[in-house]
């Protein structure tokens, strides 16, 4: 069978692992993206690497970019990541763990590989409900840079084809997204969501990505194979 093309963004995480399944459910030949960007989680390109191989992906890259050059997030300078937020505080606001333009720059790189590829779709596993307010998550960022992308490419001046931006997750809530990987046979022990793990990899249990993913898994009634540093973990 001749499948079609696509670049899938894959951090490691729960979501990006859960739409690399979905892509191949959907009979797309995946081709993994993953950056090292500076993050302080890099332990997550150790998991990246994992699903890759797991998934049979027909080829893995990993960009470095270095955006701690530019700062102004947890995650990419030396601000400490929140712990033990409550629901109501990360419903509300823009976190300090948003990365400035992170999911532009993002799939931007994976608009110019697909070009390469001569792939018309890439893949991201962003999502609206559960996703601490970040605003490159949100369906009406996915929709303006699909329209930029078939703006700024030869396929799109052309007319041949359009480039499509599958967002699978964006109207999930993490239990629903944990629900559906669970039936394609993802294997979430690969995956690693903490944006403060520690060096063997262990979750904090505390920051919002943490604990989105931990009320994900008790929702679900999934059971949680996340390793997390027990002493910092609520009972």
């Amino acid at each position: 069978m001749n499948r079609r093309r696509a670049v899938v963004l894959l951090s490691g995480g729960l979501d990006s692992t859960t739409t690399l399944a979905i892509a191949k459910e959907q009979c797309f030949l995946p081709f993994a993206l993953s950056f090292r960007y500076g993050q302080r989680h890099e332990f997550e390109l150790q998991a990246a690497a994992k699903i890759a191989r797991a998934a049979g992906v027909e080829r893995h890259v990993i960009v470095d970019i270095d955006l701690r050059s530019f700062g102004g997030s947890a995650l990419t300078s030396d601000i400490d990541v929140p712990k033990g937020r409550s629901t109501d505080e990360m419903s509300n606001g823009i976190p300090i763990t948003y990365v400035p333009a992170r999911n532009t720059i993002f799939l931007s790189f994976a608009l110019a590989w697909a070009e390469v590829l001569e792939s018309n779709d890439i893949f991201i596993g962003v999502n609206a409900l559960d996703y601490s307010g970040y605003p490159d998550c949100r369906p009406e960022f996915i929709e303006a840079f699909q329209t930029v992308a078939n703006l700024a490419t030869k396929v799109g001046v052309e007319g041949k084809t359009r480039v499509t931006i599958h967002a699978p997750l964006i109207h999930l809530s993490k239990a629903q997204i944990i629900k559906r990987g669970t039936k394609l046979g993802v294997d979430y022990s690969l995956t690693s969501s903490c944006y403060d793990p520690n060096g063997l990899g262990e979750a904090c249990g505390l920051c919002d990505s943490c604990q989105l993913r931990r009320k994900g898994f008790l929702e679900s009634g999934i059971v949680d194979p996340t390793r997390y540093r027990l002493a910092q973990v609520p009972a």
